[in-house]
C-alpha cells in the first residue's frame, strides 16, 4: 500500500529536503502535498509536520490538523523531546512523535506502522546528530538548532518568545545565538536578522507542487 503524505512546513527548503530523504522510497509514498502555511487541501494519509522554526505539538497549527477531515494521521517530525511535549502528543492523539535522528529506512517504517494504525514515539535521541532533511543556512555551518533560531529572529520574535517556541530555556537560546552569529559574522540582532532575510531565513508563504 502507498501512502499519500503531506509534508508541512513553511520553508521550503526544509520541506525539499525532507521529500529528498524520502526519495528512495518512492514505492512507498505519493508525496502529494509540500503545505507551507495553508491547510492540507487534499485527502493524505499521513501529514507529517516538520517542527522547524514552527510551533510545536501544544500549538494551534497541530490542533488543526488533527481537525482536518481530509488527514487521516499526524505525525510529528522533531528534535523536542521534551516530556511535556510528548505527553501533549499523546494526549491530542498525535499518531506519531518521530525523531530526526533517524535514518530514511527508520523513518519509512516508523510511517508504515502508522499508516497501519500503531502510535509509534521515538526514544529520546538525546544529543544524537540531525539525519535527515534540511535547513536554511546549513552550507554556511549553522547546525539545526543553530538555524531554527536564526529563522525566528529573523521573523522578528524575541529571546523569551523563542524559548517559547522551541520549548528550550533563555540560556539555550542564548548559547545558539552566540555560536550562530559567530558562524554568519554578525555582531548585532540588526546584522542577524538582515543576514537572514537575505539568505532564506523567512517563511515561504506559498504552496509547492508535490514531486510528479
Amino acid at each position: 500500500m502507498r501512502i499519500r503524505l503531506a509534508l508541512v512546513n513553511d520553508y521550503e527548503v526544509v520541506l525539499q529536503g525532507l521529500a529528498n530523504m524520502l526519495r528512495s522510497y518512492s514505492d512507498d509514498f505519493d508525496i502529494v502535498e509540500l503545505d507551507m502555511h495553508v491547510p492540507v487541501e487534499q485527502p493524505v494519509d499521513i501529514a507529517l509536520y516538520d517542527t522547524f522554526a514552527q510551533a510545536q505539538v501544544d500549538g494551534d497549527a497541530v490542533r488543526t490538523l488533527l481537525a482536518n477531515p481530509r488527514v487521516g494521521k499526524v505525525v510529528i517530525y522533531t528534535w523536542n523531546f521534551q516530556e511535556m511535549l510528548t505527553t501533549t502528543s499523546q494526549r491530542r492523539g498525535v499518531s506519531g512523535y518521530l525523531s530526526k535522528s533517524l535514518t530514511a529506512s527508520e523513518l519509512t517504517t516508523a510511517l508504515r506502522a502508522v499508516a497501519r494504525g500503531e502510535t509509534v514515539t521515538s526514544p529520546d535521541p538525546g544529543r544524537s546528530a540531525v539525519i535527515g532533511g534540511d535547513w536554511p543556512g546549513r552550507e554556511e555551518g549553522l547546525t539545526a538548532r543553530e538555524a531554527e533560531v536564526l529563522a525566528l529572529i529573523t521573523q522578528g520574535l524575541t529571546n523569551a518568545e523563542i524559548a517559547d517556541r522551541t520549548s528550550l530555556s533563555i540560556n539555550s537560546i542564548k548559547s545558539y545565538i552566540r555560536t550562530g552569529y559567530r558562524k554568519i559574522g554578525a555582531r548585532t540582532r540588526a546584522h542577524a536578522v538582515l543576514f537572514g532575510a537575505t539568505h532564506g531565513f523567512l517563511p515561504d508563504r506559498h504552496r509547492s507542487p508535490g514531486p510528479d
